[in-house]
């Protein structure tokens, strides 16, 4: 599972140097379809929050009973989620701010901002967290991984396929990128060719060129 986790740790990634650029983009005057930033970024957030608080609600309460000594280090991880949940509020209204059409200018500069503090203190999260799960995770009993695997998956936002998919496998294919897939419905498994089309259009309004 630890893969699995990876794999989502690079969608995460990836998603935020993705908004990140499109904004700074679009505050140079390229582009940008601000409908298209505006959803990519409400994807991005709320992916984020979904798979942190599945973390602090599902992960940590099990490590911290496997594994009391620990417990300081999740503590320290949980921390790190509140400040990002808040770098996450600024984002939000940005776009916000962006959507309502007050000052497309200015609004693209905050999300600018915005976006790229998200993008650098997800990063130093990420880097902190993966080495400690590298550690805890191959010792968690398969059951417990079952369980949380399922309660996982159940709870994943629906939204953004496309952007799923294609942060997946967008420069290439993520560590992990099978072992998450093959938990993916199997109606969505075979969409996937669609879903990487809408991809690339919407990498095409964010106004990247491949």
């Amino acid at each position: 599972m630890y893969d699995e986790l990876i794999a989502v740790h690079t969608i995460m990634r990836r998603g935020t140097e993705l908004t990140a650029d499109a904004f700074t983009r679009l505050a140079a005057g390229g582009p940008v379809d601000t409908k298209t930033l505006a959803s990519t970024a409400r994807w991005l957030t709320t992916f984020v929050h979904h798979h942190h608080a599945s973390e602090d609600d599902l992960f940590w309460p099990l490590l911290r009973g496997l594994f009391p000594e620990a417990v300081a280090k999740l503590d320290e991880l949980t921390a790190e989620h509140e400040a990002l949940d808040a770098e996450l509020g600024g984002l939000t209204g940005a776009v916000d701010a962006l959507t309502a059409g007050q000052a497309p200018a200015e609004a693209a500069r905050r999300g600018t901002s915005a976006a790229e503090k998200v993008r650098d203190i997800l990063a130093a999260h990420l880097d902190t967290e993966e080495p400690a799960l590298a550690d805890l995770m191959p010792r968690v009993p398969d059951a417990d991984i079952a369980r949380l695997r399922k309660a996982i998956v159940d709870g994943a936002p629906r939204s953004g396929p496309d952007l799923v998919f294609g942060l997946l496998e967008d420069p290439d294919r993520a560590v992990g990128h099978d072992d998450l897939a093959s938990n993916f419905p199997t109606p969505v498994r075979w969409l996937r060719p669609l879903l990487l089309r809408r991809y690339r259009t919407r990498l095409k309004a964010l106004g990247q060129v491949s």
